[in-house]
């Protein structure tokens, strides 16, 4: 099996890593802080300090090149203003200056670059249009990677992820914040997946022969932003969130929430479910809530 990089070695990354390791595989992780470092340290993972805000990622040029050993999951996160991922283009400038070239690359990216569907179901044909920043940010870097890789005959596979859900990964605190949601005839649909499953798809894409190309990865059951919520608060024996009109809400909720209650979409997986061979433990969010319960009492 080929050498494995992450890069951007955080929440999916680290549970990525830790069902390598379970195949005996030990991936080479960069990340950004000394604290990451001694969390990847802890797992008995590889490790390295990087910059993806400077050319060259502060690394030394052997290190540079050992980069492009093998295949490379990029699961680092856009900077935090514009609508170029300049992260994304240090990255591949390493890639460019490299004498080889990495086997496949796999990208975290968002459902966020479809924008605001009107609550049509989609798939991976909609054409782009990204509403907020931070999804321009995501756009421009899988513009930049297909690029990349299509020059230079590298595989890639990318995956638009929506909402990812765990049970440490769980709105409670927005829930028994006091804070108001949007009631269901104003709430948009949203899309989601387990951290579980995407992490288990991850690891197909890194060491299978899946085709390149754009996948939506995601459970393939949408529902409401509402509808998630009292979900999660009747889930853990939560009060409900008081409920307000979309009207309302444009007083009452910030401007980041605001911005996610904007876009309503339903999002197929079919192309996913066709290419790749992993199965979802947690098929809805029925299935996901019904397993952290249980393994909360």
């Amino acid at each position: 099996m080929s050498d494995i990089q992450i890069i951007g070695c955080g929440y999916i990354g680290k549970k990525v890593a830790n069902l390598l390791l379970k195949k005996n595989i030990n991936p080479l992780c960069l990340v950004h802080t000394e604290q990451s470092v001694s969390k990847c340290n802890d797992l008995g993972l590889k490790v390295k300090q990087f910059e993806l805000d400077q050319k060259g990622l502060g690394l030394s040029e052997n290190d540079q090149h050992k980069l492009v050993k093998g295949n490379i999951a990029y699961f680092s996160p856009p900077p935090p203003k514009g609508k170029v991922d300049t992260r994304m283009e240090h990255f591949l400038e390493v890639l460019k200056s490299a004498p080889a070239k990495p086997g496949k690359i796999l990208l975290i990216s968002t459902t966020g670059v479809y924008g605001d569907c009107s609550g049509e179901w989609i798939d991976e044909t909609r054409p782009l249009n990204p509403m907020a920043d931070r999804a321009y940010r995501r756009a421009n870097a899988e513009e930049q990677l297909k690029r990349y890789c299509e020059k230079n005959n590298i595989e890639y596979v990318i995956f638009r992820v929506p909402g990812i859900y765990a049970a440490d990964k769980l709105p409670i605190k927005r829930i028994t914040s006091g804070e108001p949601i949007v009631n269901a005839a104003d709430s948009g649909y949203t899309n989601r997946i387990h951290a579980e499953d995407l992490s288990r798809f991850c690891v197909e894409a890194l060491m299978s022969d899946t085709p390149s190309g754009v996948y939506n990865c995601c459970d393939g059951h949408p529902s409401t932003m509402n509808d998630y919520f009292m979900r999660v608060a009747d889930a853990f024996g939560i009060e409900r969130p008081r409920e307000i009109s979309l009207m309302q809400a444009q007083q009452e909720l910030s401007k980041g929430m605001l911005s996610y209650l904007a876009e309503s979409k339903r999002i197929s997986n079919k192309k996913l479910t066709t290419h790749f061979k992993t199965l979802f433990v947690y098929s809805n969010l029925q299935a996901g809530l019904k397993n952290i319960g249980e393994n909360c009492e």
